[in-house]
C-alpha cells in the first residue's frame, strides 16, 4: 500500500537546509591543478596555494620565502632614527632579509644534503644551525658513501654486520673510521694553535676549520667556510664529532671549544638584522636556537616551519608559530607558516619555486 505524502518536520528542514550567510569577497575557491593542460613544475607548485589542507600550507611557505628573499631595505621608509650607513640608496637597495637556515643532523645524512648545499654556494642563507650529525654527516659523505636501505632491517643484524640505520639508509662503520682517521690530525693542529695563541675555539670556528680542511666542493660547510656563512652548533659534542673529541682528550688532552662567544655571535647577527626570516626544517636544538636569537630582536619578520611534530605534549618541536608569537620570537603580524610534513618531501619542491628561480641565481 503506497504510503501518504506528509509535511518535511520543520526542525530537520531547518536543520538541513540551514542557509548561508554572505561569501565575503576575499575568499578564495579551491581549485586543483588541471592536467588536460599542458603543466610545468612552477605552475603546478603555484596550484598548490588553493588546493587545501598541506598543500595550501606549502604554498603559503613558498610565498613567504620569496618575500624573504627579493626584500631590501630600500621597500621601506627611511626611518627617523635611521643610521648613518642606511642612509644611501645603494646601501639600502642591497641590504637584504638575513636568512637563519636550521636542520636536523638526517636531512644531511638524506639527499637534501644537496639542496641545502645548493643554498649556500649560492649565499642564499645568512647563517645555519644544526646539530653535530649534521656538521659530521656532511664531512663523512665526503669520505664515504650513504646507501639507501630499509625502515624494517633487522638491527641486530645490522650491528653484527657493522652497519649504522638512520630510517631506511645505511652508513657502513667504516665511514666513521675513515671520519677518525681524517679528524684526529686536523685536531692536533687545533689544539697546538690554541696552545701557542691562547685563542680558544668556538662551534662554528671549529666548523669552519673542518670545511676549510675537507677542500671538496660536495661538502655544504666547504661552501660555508668559502662563502664565510656562519655555522652554529650548541650541540657540538651530540654525535661522532663528540666521539672523536672523547677519544681526542685521552690522546692529546686540551682542547677548549667555547660555547659563549657562539651565542653572542649569533644573536648578535639577529639583532643587527634589518629583517630577520627564518626557514627551520624539523625540530629540536636547530629549531629553538633560531628562535631565540630572534627574541634579541623582538621576533622574526618572516617564518617558516617544516616538520611533523604536534604540539599537544608541549616539545618546542612540535609547536606551531603562534606559540613563538607568544614569546616574542615571531613578531606579532608578521607571515609564518608550519607545513605538516616530512621535509624530503617537500623542501626541495619549496627550493623549485623560490631560491632555484632564475632571478634568485642572479
Amino acid at each position: 500500500m503506497a504510503s501518504s505524502s506528509a509535511p518535511i518536520p520543520t526542525g530537520a528542514s531547518a536543520a538541513v537546509l540551514k542557509p548561508s550567510d554572505p561569501v565575503p569577497d576575499f575568499a578564495v575557491s579551491v581549485e586543483g591543478p588541471n592536467f588536460d593542460e599542458e603543466i610545468s613544475l612552477q605552475k603546478l607548485l603555484a596550484s598548490y596555494t588553493r588546493i587545501g589542507f598541506q598543500a595550501n600550507s606549502l604554498g603559503k611557505a613558498i610565498d613567504i620565502v620569496n618575500k624573504m628573499r627579493k626584500w631590501r631595505l630600500s621597500d621601506e621608509p627611511v626611518a627617523e632614527d635611521e643610521s648613518e650607513e642606511y642612509l644611501s640608496p645603494e646601501v639600502r637597495a642591497q641590504t637584504k632579509c638575513n636568512v637563519f637556515l636550521g636542520y636536523t643532523s638526517n636531512l644531511i645524512s638524506s639527499g637534501l644534503r644537496e639542496v641545502i648545499l645548493h643554498l649556500v654556494k649560492h649565499k642564499h642563507v645568512n647563517a645555519i644551525v644544526t646539530t653535530a650529525g649534521g656538521i659530521e654527516e656532511d664531512f663523512i659523505k665526503c669520505l664515504g658513501k650513504t646507501y639507501l636501505a630499509d625502515f624494517n632491517m633487522d638491527g641486530a643484524d645490522l650491528r653484527r654486520r657493522g652497519m649504522n640505520r638512520i630510517g631506511n639508509l645505511i652508513v657502513p662503520n667504516d665511514n666513521y673510521c675513515k671520519f677518525e682517521d681524517w679528524l684526529t690530525p686536523i685536531l692536533d693542529a687545533m689544539l697546538a694553535e690554541q696552545k701557542e695563541t691562547g685563542q680558544v675555539w668556538t662551534p662554528s670556528s671549529f666548523i669552519r676549520r673542518l670545511g676549510k680542511e675537507i677542500n671538496n666542493e660536495e661538502s655544504v660547510y666547504y661552501w660555508a667556510y668559502k662563502n664565510d656563512i656562519p655555522v652554529f652548533c650548541p650541540a657540538l659534542t651530540d654525535g661522532s664529532l663528540g666521539d672523536m673529541i672523547y677519544f681526542h682528550s685521552f690522546k692529546n688532552p686540551g682542547l677548549i671549544v667555547d660555547i659563549v662567544q657562539d651565542i653572542r655571535n649569533l644573536n648578535e647577527l639577529s639583532r643587527k638584522s634589518k629583517k630577520a626570516g627564518m626557514i627551520i626544517l624539523g625540530g629540536g636544538v636547530c629549531k629553538h636556537q633560531i628562535a631565540n636569537a630572534m627574541l634579541i630582536r623582538n621576533g622574526a619578520d618572516y617564518s617558516v616551519y617544516i616538520n611533523t611534530g604536534q604540539e599537544f605534549d608541549g616539545s618546542d618541536s612540535g609547536a606551531r608559530p603562534d606559540e613563538a608569537v607568544s614569546w616574542g620570537k615571531i613578531r606579532a603580524g608578521s607571515e609564518s607558516v608550519k607545513v605538516y610534513a616530512d621535509a624530503t618531501l617537500v623542501f626541495p619542491l619549496l627550493v623549485a619555486a623560490t631560491f632555484a628561480q632564475p632571478d634568485a641565481q642572479q
